[in-house]
C-alpha cells in the first residue's frame, strides 16, 4: 500500500529509494497509475493494446521462428557430449512438448469473455477494492482444478517468460515490437532480437532450475548424477567469467535454417554490413540501456540477470561465429583463446 499513500509515507519511501536506486524523485502520478492499471487489469489493457499495436502476421512469423529455433536446439542436443543418450532423448521430448504462448489469449478478442474476467470488481472505488478482489480470486483457485492453459501474463508487458510448472514459453504482444521484432525487419534483425530471446527462454527448461521439471511441468529428477555433474563443470567456466550468459548461438543457427529454406535476403541499402553482422548488431542493441550507479550496484547484488554490457560482451566473446563474422583477432578481448560453452 505504501506506493499509494501521500505525504510523509511517500516521502520516506522516496528517501529510501534514493539511497537504494539513486532516484531523485518519484515518477509522475499518471505514470504510476498507468503501470498499476496494466498490472491489475492487464487483460483489459492488453485488448486495447493489440487492437492498435499488434499485427496478426506477427503471430504466424513468431510461430515459424519458434519452429526453427526448436529445430536448432534439438540439433544442439544431438551434438551435446556431456548428456548421456537417455537424458538427451528426454530433453528432446521436453523441448518438443513446450507450449508456446504468443501475443495474447483468444479471450481478448471476445468482449463477453473478457468482461467475465472482471465480474464483481469495483475498481473505480479505490485500490483496496482491487486488492480485495484479487485476494478473493486467488483463494477461490485453491478449490479448483489447475488450469494450465490459462494466460497469467499481461499482453502489453515488454518481457518474455518460461514457466517450468507448465513447460510454457511466453512471448507477450509487448515484446513482439521493435527493436526486438517487426514484421517488416529483415529476418537477420528479428533472429538477432526476439529469436535470441526465444532461444534464451527455451534453454530455461534445461538450466539448474528447469531441469527439475518434466515435459508436463511436474517436479521430477530426470537427469542422472553424472549429467548434473558435467553440466555444473561446464557452467563453472561461465561462472568464473561472472555471468550466466544468453545463448545467442541457437538464434543464429535458426536464422541460418531460415536462409537455407528461403534463400539469402537482400542487403540493407546504405549499410556495409552482412546479415550475420546485422544479427549480432541487433542482439547487442536490445541490451542497450542507461542505469544509475546505485541501481546498477543493486541489480548486480540481487538480480538473476547480468547488466546489459555483460550480457552483450560475455556471450559474444565466447562465440566463434561472432569472431568469424567480425574478423576478431585470436587472443583479442572479443576472441579470447579460452572460451566457455554450456551447450
Amino acid at each position: 500500500m505504501l506506493p499509494f499513500l501521500d505525504g510523509e509515507y511517500s516521502q520516506k519511501r522516496t528517501e529510501f529509494k534514493k539511497v537504494l536506486l539513486g532516484i531523485s524523485a518519484e515518477r509522475e502520478r499518471w505514470s504510476q497509475c498507468v503501470d498499476l492499471v496494466n498490472k491489475k487489469m492487464g487483460m483489459a489493457v492488453g485488448a486495447l493494446f493489440i487492437r492498435d499495436n499488434f499485427d496478426p502476421k506477427s503471430k504466424e512469423t513468431a510461430q515459424e521462428m519458434i519452429l526453427n529455433i526448436r529445430e536448432a536446439f534439438n540439433e544442439l542436443l544431438e551434438e551435446n557430449a556431456w548428456m548421456d543418450k537417455e537424458t538427451r532423448e528426454v530433453a528432446r521430448e521436453k523441448a518438443n512438448a513446450m507450449n508456446e504462448r504468443i501475443g495474447y489469449p483468444d479471450l481478448l478478442t471476445n468482449p463477453v469473455e473478457l468482461s467475465k474476467e472482471y465480474e464483481g470488481r469495483k475498481c473505480h472505488v479505490n485500490i483496496l477494492n482491487v486488492f480485495e478482489f484479487e485476494a478473493a480470486k486467488n483463494l477461490k483457485k485453491l478449490r479448483q482444478p489447475v488450469n494450465k492453459d490459462r494466460w497469467t501474463t499481461e499482453p502489453a508487458v515488454v518481457n518474455a517468460f518460461y514457466n517450468p510448472n507448465k513447460n510454457d514459453i511466453v512471448f507477450p504482444a509487448g515484446i513482439l515490437q521493435p527493436l526486438f521484432y517487426s514484421h517488416y525487419f529483415p529476418k537477420s534483425l528479428n533472429y538477432g532480437g526476439i529469436g535470441v530471446v526465444i532461444g534464451h527462454e527455451m534453454t530455461h527448461g534445461f538450466d539448474d532450475k528447469g531441469r527439475q521439471f518434466d515435459k508436463d511441468g511436474n517436479l521430477k529428477q530426470w537427469w542422472n548424477e553424472a549429467t548434473v555433474r558435467r553440466f555444473r563443470e561446464r557452467a563453472q567456466c561461465i561462472i568464473d567469467q561472472y555471468s550466466s550468459y544468453v545463448l545467442e548461438d541457437i538464434g543464429l543457427n535458426a536464422y541460418k535454417k531460415w536462409v537455407k529454406r528461403h534463400g539469402e535476403e537482400p542487403l540493407l541499402p546504405g549499410l556495409n554490413l552482412t546479415h550475420d553482422q546485422l544479427f549480432f548488431l541487433n542482439y547487442a542493441q536490445i541490451w542497450c540501456g542507461s542505469m544509475r550507479p546505485e541501481d546498477a550496484l543493486s541489480k548486480v547484488r540481487s538480480s538473476v540477470h547480468s547488466p546489459g554490457p555483460i550480457r552483450v560482451l560475455g556471450p559474444l566473446s565466447n562465440s566463434y561465429d561472432f569472431a568469424r563474422t567480425y574478423n576478431c583477432p585470436l587472443g583479442s578481448r572479443m576472441n579470447p583463446k579460452k572460451k566457455c560453452s554450456v551447450w
